[in-house]
């Protein structure tokens, strides 16, 4: 009797394997357009409403606070009604908050709809790494994470392109029509491209496991089986405490740790970029290229990193990566040029910070088994995009009582370097990924 996981682990990954890791690639680019949508419209924002900058720091951190509610909560619901199901839901709250973002008149329920669309994404988040490390072999695991996770910066700069379009011709109204549209657009390319994970199929063994796990099977070019193995034991701690338990407990410490504090210093870079660049006298559309450049390095850090894993140890990639996100952050703060400098400081910035928050999601990926996979995720994600939400609330504080943008950089870059010593703090749990 085999077990269709195993046969998975140690096959050759297939063609159909490959699009369901390229259709969640597609969802976190979704994902980042998404949540950098108010970043490109902060601009147009401020000066239509008039806020200062630390009202606009309360509302770049709102879709943050949804986040994390949606990671905590649809993460574990994801573990227990499956991924694919947890996905749709998340791209319809998405849509909604999107489209509802347009409507806006006023910071309140500007807020609202982006606690929403926090909400959809936090959920999204916890699914997606899931299936992808369900989807893909042993062999292949950790490059199929990593490139999901790239699909993020990959979403800022396309959506960066299209916003700096969109506001040359509209207003900033355009961004959130356009990110609703998109989202819409990935219902029916989940539901045709994307089948429910045969791990968690095994793990929730439905009446009709069997005949889905076939099904899957099939399109993964391999044969029906005629029966699976028996299911394992529950564990007398199961769902979210087990995460607290045993051998889980330091890896769900050291992670959300490390995740909540990079994690501020990602958003600091990300959120506050287009303003930034748009009070040295920039216009909008070209503060919105600066955060493509951003953008830009993300991806082919996230891509870098990828690929170095088939040959240097996960754990050791991503604290290198966070020790590198300190530095050049603390950099990005020292502007000594114009618009060319600005978007060189920002790519590289960007190259750091993001290779860390995807080598951390292939870390959680894999240090917890099927059964907590979503629920781990979901639970690092949403302690730490919580207490992120703070971070450009903190950035914006900071710069309202008078502090220059090295010293902002410079106190804000240190969450990288609590990350990195949080990691090398915990490398007995985590060395060996």
């Amino acid at each position: 009797m085999e077990d269709p996981r195993k046969i998975i682990a140690a096959a050759p990954m297939s063609t159909t394997q490959w699009l369901i890791v390229a259709v969640m690639v597609g969802l976190n680019a979704l994902d980042g357009f998404d949540v950098l949508s108010i970043s490109f419209a902060s601009p147009g924002i401020a000066k239509a409403w008039g806020i200062d900058r630390g009202a606009l720091g309360l509302v770049l951190s709102m879709e943050l606070i949804g986040m994390a509610a949606g990671s905590l909560l649809l993460g574990g619901i994801a573990d227990r009604i499956g991924r694919r199901r947890t996905i749709l839901f998340c791209l319809i709250a998405m849509a909604a908050g999107m489209f509802g973002a347009a409507t806006a008149h006023d910071v309140v329920t500007l807020s609202i709809w982006r606690v929403l669309t926090g909400t959809g994404i936090g959920g999204m988040l916890a699914a997606t790494n899931a299936a992808v490390a369900e989807a893909a072999n042993d062999r292949r695991r950790n490059l199929a994470v990593i490139l999901m996770a790239a699909g993020y910066p990959v979403g800022t700069i396309v959506g960066g392109l299209i916003s700096k379009v969109l506001l040359g011709a509209f207003d900033w109204r355009a961004v959130f029509v356009f990110g609703g549209c998109a989202t819409l657009a990935f219902i029916p390319i989940v539901l045709v491209a994307a089948p429910e994970s045969i791990a968690f199929l095994m793990h929730q063994r439905g009446a009709d496991m069997l005949a889905r796990i076939n099904r899957t099977l099939a399109r993964f070019g391999h044969a029906a089986l005629s029966a699976v193995p028996e299911a394992e034991p529950r564990l007398r701690k199961a769902g979210p405490a087990e995460l607290f338990a045993g051998d889980y407990l330091h890896r769900t410490i050291a992670l959300t740790i490390a995740y909540l504090a990079h994690i501020m210093t990602f958003y600091f870079i990300l959120k506050w970029i287009p303003k930034i660049v748009v009070d040295m006298g920039y216009p909008p559309p070209l503060a919105a290229g600066v955060l493509v450049w951003a953008s830009v390095g993300g991806a082919a850090g996230s891509l870098l990193l990828g690929f170095m894993t088939l040959r240097f140890r996960l754990y050791a990639l991503t604290l290198v990566a966070m020790i590198a996100s300190a530095i050049l952050v603390t950099m990005f703060g020292r502007q000594m040029g114009g618009l060319g400098w600005l978007s060189l400081t920002a790519g590289i910035a960007g190259f750091a910070t993001n290779a860390g928050v995807v080598g951390l999601y292939a870390l959680i990926a894999k240090s917890f088994p099927t059964r907590l996979r979503a629920g781990a995720t979901g639970f690092v994600i949403g302690i730490g995009r919580g207490g992120s939400a703070l971070a450009p609330a903190l950035a914006g504080g900071l710069f309202q009582i008078g502090y220059g943008l090295p010293l902002v950089a410079t106190l804000m870059a240190g969450g990288s370097l609590i990350a990195a010593a949080t990691l090398f703090a915990a490398r007995r749990a985590l060395a060996d990924q």
